[in-house]
């Protein structure tokens, strides 16, 4: 609650009845960085004076004692107190943990990883699943491709380099959350420089490993590849170079091979087609916990609070 956008777009989320809202920080944070902004609708959680405190340190501590033990420390309340104090994405997923809250948003002036790690060693991953990804969901104006221009992107936020298991999961956990946000069947479309054996190197093999994983694992998504992006996308390529595939020419969930692609693969189409990015979302959490681009647009925010809270409706 550190940015002037974040009391902005709290306002408008207010006013619209996007979402309850519970804002962490002090009254002095809030009356510096919200001033001129109407939050009076929000629940304000002052952490150096709420009187739920001691019950987050508690759990603080019964969840995290072991791991600090196996470093060879004590995590006493005191360290665990200052955490939580020094952190409010603690904060949040302990409110999140204890049943305070439904889920969290942090972001707009954290780093990826000072989201993920709190929620990551709090929340943990739902059951089955073994690893956290983020997804962003594009909105390409005037664009007939993907679901009349929605798309799901992923990994594009947390995992660096995926393995042919953990690029199978993110094709999973993608049609999941491609369906549940835009209500249409999940196309999935692993991505490569190569198309079905076009080229030949690790990467590639790579990707043609995690699809037989996938189709294996999880015969419920409709997925392929390897593709190239135009043939995942166009259906004139497609034909020429994947006849077979159900998939290829109408993918509207893009599986990107590594880190490096996802992330240079949405802001590419978010700032030269204009698309509205909201993310990155993560999914595989046990609960709703999202971050934002540091660089988002005020309004980001908005979409990324009300992505949160349908997923917190749609884990009731």
């Amino acid at each position: 609650s550190m940015d002037k956008r974040t009391y902005a777009e709290a306002e408008k989320i207010l006013m619209e009845g996007i979402a309850n809202l519970i804002i962490i920080g002090t009254p002095e944070e809030i009356a510096k960085n919200g001033e001129g902004y109407d939050i009076t609708g929000a629940t304000i959680v002052d952490p150096f004076n709420d009187p739920n405190k001691q019950k987050y340190i508690d759990k603080f501590v019964e969840l995290r004692a072991k791991a600090y033990e196996k470093k060879g420390q004590t995590l006493t309340p005191e360290i665990a107190q200052k955490q939580i104090e020094d952190d409010y994405m603690f904060y949040a997923c302990l409110m999140c943990k204890c049943g305070d809250a439904d889920g969290a948003v942090s972001g707009a002036c954290h780093s990826t990883a000072n989201t993920i790690r709190p929620a990551l060693q709090l929340l943990k991953c739902k059951p089955g699943v073994s690893s956290a990804s983020g997804f962003f969901v594009m909105e390409v104006p005037n664009c007939d491709l993907g679901a009349n221009g929605l798309f799901v992107f992923a990994d594009c936020a947390v995992q660096i380099h995926p393995d042919s298991e953990h690029l199978a999961e993110i094709a999973k956990l993608s049609a999941e959350s491609f369906e549940a946000f835009t209500g249409n069947k999940a196309k999935v479309a692993m991505l490569s420089f190569s198309t079905k054996g076009s080229a030949k190197d690790d990467d590639v093999t790579k990707v043609a490993d995690a699809v037989k994983i996938a189709q294996e694992k999880y015969p419920e998504i409709e997925v392929d590849g390897e593709l190239q992006l135009d043939a995942a996308l166009d259906e004139t390529v497609a034909k020429l170079k994947a006849p077979d595939s159900k998939v290829a020419g109408h993918a509207n969930t893009l599986v990107f091979p590594s880190l490096e692609a996802g992330n240079i693969g949405y802001k590419l189409v978010q700032r030269l087609a204009k698309a509205e990015a909201y993310g990155p979302v993560l999914q595989g959490l046990a609960m709703p916990v999202n971050d934002l681009s540091r660089g988002c647009y005020a309004e980001d925010i908005v979409g990324v609070v009300a992505i949160t809270a349908v997923q917190a409706q749609l884990a009731d």
